[in-house]
């Protein structure tokens, strides 16, 4: 198996056609059917069924994909990583949170200082960046939960909290003048959560379990990716949620929506960096990880 018979395979399967495949290769067609079968025969597997009219790609063939995919990735990355004119660039991975509200910010201000190193950024929920850095395709992670696994060194870097969000009008603002924990009285709203996977939703279940409260209990109408929709919905007076107060910020300075705390020990919370132990860090990410422990985040 080679990355010319991976390349060729990828492109079929992307481009749905042997023909277009080999003229995106710019090989001939016979070149990239004999790719395919040598896959076939190593992997002793069927991955495409062809016919006259039609290219089905078979389950072991999708699977395949998606392998191959992250192993061109890494090559490409590979050779980036060796050549001069990308020496200095730093993949990160980040979560919602530090990927929206604390790396713009920080990014800019390390930039002032160092113009020649340059940041891909990929985001995901905080599980999917470390698997992300368990597959090598960043340099960093920044995730809104800890990560216990014993391959990687993870240390908190930013102070968050939680916080329930509600909507601006007079029924809420009547809970504001309240002096007693009304939370309980919140909670039997419509809510709106995080998705799984994400620091901030583990935060929320944290509290309702504390709390004695289950998912079963709760008015849940919807559950979204995105910070930012969450807040529109719930200014909007679609339900209430409970989210970080990084992510709130703006909306509460605006007044868009009021804030209601959580109990300290359920609502505070740090958010991590994160690398592989066993990965010699280049000196400029060793400068940018420098920075970051000087930052007042």
């Amino acid at each position: 198996m080679d990355f010319k018979q991976l390349q060729s395979f990828v492109t079929v399967v992307q481009e749905e056609s042997f023909t277009q495949a080999a003229g995106r290769l710019f090989v001939s067609q016979s070149t990239v059917s004999t790719h395919i079968h040598q896959l076939e025969s190593e992997l002793n597997t069927k991955l495409i069924l062809r016919t006259t009219k039609s290219l089905q790609i078979t389950p072991k063939g999708r699977e395949l994909y998606e392998y191959a995919l992250n192993i061109l990735e890494l090559k490409e990355r590979m050779i980036q990583a060796c050549s001069i004119e990308s020496r200095r660039i730093i993949h990160l991975g980040a979560s919602t949170i530090p990927s929206a509200y604390i790396l713009p910010q920080l990014l800019a201000d390390f930039g002032k200082l160092h113009q020649d190193i340059y940041f891909i950024i990929h985001q995901s929920d905080s599980q999917g960046i470390i698997n992300g850095l368990k597959d090598g395709l960043f340099n960093l992670g920044f995730i809104g939960m800890s990560c216990e696994d014993s391959d990687f060194c993870c240390q908190p870097f930013c102070k968050d909290r939680m916080v329930v969000i509600t909507p601006v009008n007079e029924h809420f603002l009547q809970y504001k003048q309240q002096k007693e924990n009304v939370l309980p009285e919140l909670l039997r709203e419509p809510l709106i959560l995080r998705e799984k996977g994400s620091g901030s939703k583990k935060m929320a279940d944290n509290f309702l379990a504390h709390s004695g409260i289950s998912e079963s209990e709760l008015q849940i109408i919807a559950r979204v990716n995105d910070q930012e929709t969450i807040k529109n919905l719930v200014a909007g007076g679609m339900g209430i949620s409970i989210i970080s107060e990084k992510a709130a910020h703006n909306f509460l300075q605006e007044k868009r929506l009021l804030a209601f705390e959580l109990p300290q020990a359920f609502s505070e919370r740090s958010l991590y960096l994160i690398y592989r132990k066993n990965y010699l860090l280049p000196s400029y990410v060793k400068e940018f990880l420098a920075f970051i422990g000087h930052s007042n985040l």
